[in-house]
């Protein structure tokens, strides 16, 4: 597949009409799992941030945790579903369903054995380091929650990988209910750990323990769907070793590609750690008050005692303590979305780009490729405008209780509203990286990444000594709007020429909904009391999201904007307009 396919269309493929409808069907029920899962997990952070506050704390929590689930991300969710699927999909069409799930089995043994041997060797590595090397008590805390939760490693690793197979074989309800799952338990486990009257750090480390306990409970519930698909762990899976060898190198590539915004993130939170200032915070404070003698001048700032007990030298570091926890809280809102459209299009419609592959029917590929950014472009930019206009409001209706301040609410918006600018391509990478890999590209998306990986940590390094820690997620916003560019440019000289004309109006039409949509959202926050109390805020909030749905809807009416009203309903004009959007 060097040369970009000619319109070779297979006369057994299924029906346009047909095939669109099985993506939207799917979609509507992974999107429905999604949005139940982002409902509860934003229970789960207002949970989190209200027991410690954005601080030390929850500065070593959230990026422990990011260990474990960037892993979960690259090798579970990202690299091995994107490199397994294809082989899947392949070994089904040409031997049988039979021995697709024999290919699995196998997978599953072998992802097993590597995935616990890298975790002993890490968890020996982190030992070495806590015990031998001197650290302060922030990162002290933060290596040893990341050992007590890199067990959640191969669990979650292995759930993605039987979440994979269930997806290819086009039953989804069960992969996606499991993060749904996972914030049930999360929560209960908060609500006990609260009951037992610990401190901050008792409390951290108990959250992480539960966590590896939930990783189990999630790997274990999908076995009875994966029984019923006749998925078996037969006794020849050392056989299939040349097939894992080859699964391995189709996975390389894809890991470095599809980490590039998982790894982007994790050094934002590594350099947000590493860049901020002591906290004073009384709650979750992990250095001790020092002794104030009584010769000490009175005028002196709290700031400047923390520092004279620290002997660190003053302001050297750009960023304020908190600020990994902000981000983490910017992340969870830009996640969301991103959950709802991103992920779930990108889980449905990767089965199905490559069996258009497999059978050469590259019309019907650029077709449903196409279908999918024009659903990006649609309900991608009004989620990128809605989030930006509403962070500050959204934040404070969800985060601000308990221990979380009107300060850390403020740090959490700045982070929010620069994510928010990329919410649209980060849903559009999905959908591309994704199409990639169904022709089998996996060096184009490679060599685009890394160099996005290298300006990425260069305008991070150079944007906090100017704009503070909303420069970490600005600057991956920029970087995940210039890697879906790229991507989409150079993907045509595999697939042949994309419909530009159609992509271009449906981009202008959903511009122009989106700014009349912000114009509503915007009075009707101005017309609306500005009250404290967490009820008030939460029903302007309703009340503004509200006005712009409906004024968005009414426009996709006026504007013609189908592609919006197929998330709700399908019919035959759709279809009609589908293909009418890809031959224009």
């Amino acid at each position: 597949m060097t040369e970009p396919p000619k319109d070779d269309s297979d006369s057994t493929a299924p029906s346009s009409q047909s095939r669109i409808g099985g993506l939207f069907a799917g979609l509507r029920v992974v999107s429905f799992c999604t949005l139940l899962s982002r409902i509860l997990g934003l229970f789960r952070e207002i949970a989190t941030t209200a027991m410690w506050g954005n601080g030390p704390v929850l500065d070593a929590f959230v990026t422990a945790f990011r260990v474990p689930n960037l892993a979960r991300a690259l090798f579970g969710e990202g690299a091995l579903s994107a490199a397994f699927t294809p082989l899947f999909v392949r070994e089904q069409e040409q031997h049988g369903s039979e021995a697709a799930m024999r290919l699995a089995g196998a997978v599953f043994v072998w992802l097993a054995i590597y995935l616990m041997l890298l975790v002993g060797i890490a968890e020996s590595i982190l030992g070495l380091v806590i015990w031998l090397v001197p650290l302060c008590d922030e990162w002290r805390l933060w290596l040893m929650l990341t050992a007590v939760m890199l067990p959640y490693l191969p669990l979650i690793c292995l759930t993605a990988q039987t979440g994979a197979v269930l997806n290819s074989v086009g039953r989804f309800v069960w992969p996606a209910l499991l993060p749904v799952l996972f914030n049930i338990c999360s929560l209960v486990a908060i609500w006990w750990i609260q009951c037992q009257g610990l401190n901050a750090e008792s409390q951290a480390f108990g959250l992480a323990g539960f966590i590896v306990l939930t990783g189990l409970i999630q790997l274990l519930a999908l076995w009875p769907q994966l029984h019923r698909c006749g998925f078996r762990i037969g006794r020849h899976w050392q056989e299939a070793k040349g097939r894992i060898r080859e699964l391995v190198q189709l996975m390389l590539p894809v890991v470095l590609a599809l980490s590039v915004t998982q790894i982007n993130t994790f050094c934002d939170s590594m350099i947000a750690l590493g860049f901020s200032r002591p906290s004073t915070k009384e709650t979750g404070q992990i250095v001790p008050p020092p002794k104030i003698e009584l010769g000490v001048r009175a005028a002196k700032s709290p700031v400047e005692v923390v520092e004279q007990h620290l002997e660190l030298p003053r302001d050297w570091r750009p960023l304020e303590s908190g600020t990994a926890s902000a981000l983490n809280e910017g992340q969870r809102l830009y996640q969301f979305p991103l959950g709802l459209l991103g992920v779930a299009l990108g889980t449905v419609i990767f089965p199905l780009l490559t069996r258009h592959a497999e059978r050469g029917d590259w019309q019907h590929l650029r077709d449903d490729f196409a279908l999918g950014l024009r659903l990006v472009m649609v309900i991608g930019i009004p989620a990128s405008a809605g989030l930006w206009l509403l962070s500050d409001q959204i934040v404070a209706a969800i985060f601000q209780r308990g221990n979380f301040t009107a300060h850390d609410a403020h740090q959490a918006t700045e982070m929010t509203a620069a994510y928010s600018l990329g919410v649209w391509a980060f849903c559009g990478l999905l959908i591309v990286q994704r199409a990639y890999y169904a022709i089998g590209d996996r060096q184009t998306p490679l060599r685009i990444g890394l160099w996005i990986m290298l300006l990425n940590l260069c305008l991070n390094i150079s944007l906090i000594f100017v704009i503070g820690g909303q420069g970490l997620a600005l600057s991956t916003s920029l970087c995940g709007i210039l890697q879906f560019g790229c991507c989409l440019l150079l993907i045509q000289k595999r697939i042949g020429q994309l419909p530009w004309r159609s992509l271009l109006s449906t981009s202008l039409r959903a511009i122009a909904a989106a700014g009349v949509m912000m114009i509503v959202g915007w009075s009707a926050l101005n017309h609306l009391p500005g009250v404290d109390r967490t009820q008030h805020r939460l029903l302007s909030l309703s009340i503004a999201m509200i006005a712009s749905l409906a004024s968005y809807a009414l426009l996709a009416s006026v504007l013609r904007l189908d592609e919006f009203w197929m998330l709700v309903r399908h019919s035959k004009v759709s279809t009609d307009n589908d293909a009418a959007g890809v031959s224009s």
